[in-house]
This record gives structure tokens, C-alpha cells and sequence, in this order.
């Protein structure tokens, strides 16, 4: 499959996607019928990528199983969508780690600052011991079960409105978007920003109105978000990385018979690994694009702001909350990260 980054043919790619109805394709009812809701538009590759996943679901049990999905936060937002799934009302979810970590905090291990050089690292962590250790506390203590693929939300960046920045001290003071979580605030606090926490859909208002200099976001999300209007730099900080964890409510999980689950889970963990590469081309594209939309990018001392993180006990404090388990496993892939 390949992407035209334009919304425009975002869009078309998503609803390429549509189907008949359920019965009218294979002739009868589903047996099983689930629902999962998540947060991305249906432009995004994530929401792509599983309405394929349900599709080779519906095919690989003849119809037996239906996957019913409800994108762009159509049954409310990231913790809302958790929550419904935790309790029953919804079968399946995609929280972020940092979203997770409200109620698990060593979810967010991955997500700590400048911990990552690159996909490399982050995929072999993900995909081996770290990734091991969050899915089995995820299962043991949230009533989820996740599915073994992470799917990429990709590398942060930092945006502003009026300054470039390149070092530490080009933070200080700044007033910087943050989702609502202990992870990224304590980032910024760490850096001498002011962190100013505000949900995702006021994010363009309050950079409108000058409440926040700027923003930390991925670019898929920055562009597709139309952020560019209110923003004019890009420093190529990649300091934090995010993925979502595909979660079941556990107890509808282990009610399917073994059969089905094989099934959901080969295809929805074979989903995750081609989001994984949609999303490295289009946030590729993305920052090309961007250029010419008069976003000026530049260069970041991420050495300087990783020392600065050291200096201040950021990866100490951490590791106290998180635990010397999910650091050390971490620090396999990213390096020492101090204490």
C-alpha cells in the first residue's frame, strides 16, 4: 500500500476501506461481534492499517468474527476509551504507554526523555525484554491483555511559535504543551520549561493565543492537526518516542476460544509491524511538506540536553518510580542513564 500524504488522500485511503455491511458480505451473522475504539483519524496509518486487520479477520474465519471499529475518539478520548475497556463496555483499545501509565506507571518506561537514538533501539527494546516486562505487568495488573506488537506513534519533536531551539537553555522558561502526563511534565520541569498541560483538542487555540510557546508532538499528528498555522519552528529533538499498546478486556479475551484468539492476534500484531513502516515513510514526507509551509527545522544538541537530564536526577527519580527492574531492562537498549 502506498500513501498520498495530502489529507485529501489520506482520506481516500481511509475510506477506501469501507465495506458492505456485515451479513451482505458473507451471507449470514457474525458469531462474535467486537468493538475497538481508538483515538487516530481515519486519515492515519493506524486506523488504516487495523480496518485491514479486520477485514483478514473476517475472511480468515469465514464471517464468524466481526471487528467493529469506531476511529477518531467517535466513543471519546484515549483515557475514556480505556476505561470502557477495562470495564466491558468496549472489547479493545490503543492507549499510549504514557496514557497506560496513569494506572500503571512502568508503562511509560519507553517514553522517558532521550532515552532512544533511533528505531532500531527502540524496536529491539520493544520488541524483546522491555516490551516483555510492560506487556506482563499490563496483563497481571489492569484487567488488559495487550497484544505482543506495539504500534508506532513515532518520535517526538519540539515546535514553537517565536524561537529555535537548540540547547538546554534555549528552553528556559518557555511555556510548553504537554498531554496530561507525570512523564512529559516532569520532562520540561526537569529542562527549566514551564509545562502547561492541555487537552490535544485546545492545543490549537492555546498556541493561537499565545498560552503555550509551544508544543511537543509527533509530526504525523502536527500535520494532519493543521499545527503549522500557529507554529514556525521545528527542533529535530526526537527526545521522547510512544507507542500504543492494542488492548483486550481480559475477560472477554479469555472467553473467545483459542482458535479465534490466534487469529486476532497474528492479524492485528502483522497490522502493527506495517504501521510500523507506513509511519517512518509518512513522517518522512510530512517534514518535506511542512517546509514548504514555511516551518523552518533545525538541528538540536540532543547530547547537551541529555547531560542536562543527568545533572538534575531526571533518569534518577525516575528510576525510583519505575523500578530498578524496568530501567536496567531499559538501559540494555538505550545505555546507562545514570544513579
Amino acid at each position: 500500500m502506498t500513501f498520498d500524504i495530502s489529507r485529501r488522500g489520506l482520506l481516500v485511503a481511509g475510506s477506501a476501506l469501507a465495506v458492505l455491511p456485515f451479513s451482505s458480505r458473507f451471507g449470514h451473522a457474525a458469531e462474535v461481534t467486537l468493538r475497538l475504539g481508538h483515538s487516530a483519524p481515519v486519515e492515519h496509518p493506524f486506523h488504516i492499517r487495523v480496518a485491514e486487520a479486520a477485514e483478514a479477520i473476517a475472511k480468515e474465519t469465514d464471517g464468524k468474527v466481526e471487528l467493529q471499529i469506531f476511529p477518531a475518539s467517535a466513543l471519546g478520548g484515549d483515557n475514556d476509551l480505556m476505561s470502557q475497556t477495562r470495564s466491558g463496555g468496549l472489547d479493545f483499545c490503543q492507549p499510549t504507554g504514557q496514557i497506560l501509565s496513569s494506572i500503571l506507571p512502568v508503562a511509560a518506561t519507553p517514553a522517558l526523555g532521550f532515552v532512544f537514538s533511533d528505531y532500531d533501539a527502540v524496536w529491539a527494546a520493544l520488541d524483546g525484554d522491555l516490551g516483555a516486562h510492560i506487556r506482563k505487568e499490563i496483563e497481571a495488573n489492569t484487567g488488559l491483555v495487550p497484544m505482543e506488537k506495539i504500534w508506532d506513534l513515532g518520535f517526538k519533536l519540539l515546535w514553537t511559535g517565536s524561537k529555535q531551539v537548540r540547547t538546554p537553555e534555549d528552553l528556559v522558561g518557555l511555556k510548553v504543551r504537554v498531554p496530561v502526563s507525570p512523564v512529559s511534565v516532569s520532562l520540561y520541569k526537569a529542562l527549566q520549561a514551564n509545562p502547561v498541560t492541555i487537552q490535544f483538542s485546545d492545543v490549537y487555540t492555546a498556541l493561537q493565543t499565545k498560552m503555550a510557546d509551544g508544543m511537543d508532538l509527533q509530526a504525523s499528528y502536527f500535520y494532519i492537526s493543521h499545527f503549522y498555522e500557529v507554529q514556525r519552528y521545528c527542533a529535530l529533538t526526537n527526545h521522547s518516542w510512544d507507542g500504543q499498546w492494542l488492548c483486550a478486556n481480559k475477560a472477554m479475551w479469555e472467553g473467545l476460544t483459542p482458535e479465534i484468539r490466534d487469529v486476532i492476534a497474528k492479524n492485528l500484531n502483522n497490522a502493527a509491524v506495517l504501521q510500523r513502516e507506513d509511519l517512518v515513510k509518512v513522517s518522512s514526507t510530512v517534514v518535506e511538506d511542512l517546509k514548504t509551509k514555511g516551518i523552518e527545522f533545525n538541528e538540536a544538541d540532543t547530547a547537551a540536553f541529555k547531560r542536562k537530564l543527568k545533572e538534575v536526577g531526571y533518569y534518577d527519580e525516575w528510576r525510583k518510580e519505575l523500578g530498578a527492574d524496568a530501567i536496567g531492562l531499559l538501559e540494555k537498549y538505550s545505555g546507562p542513564l545514570g544513579g
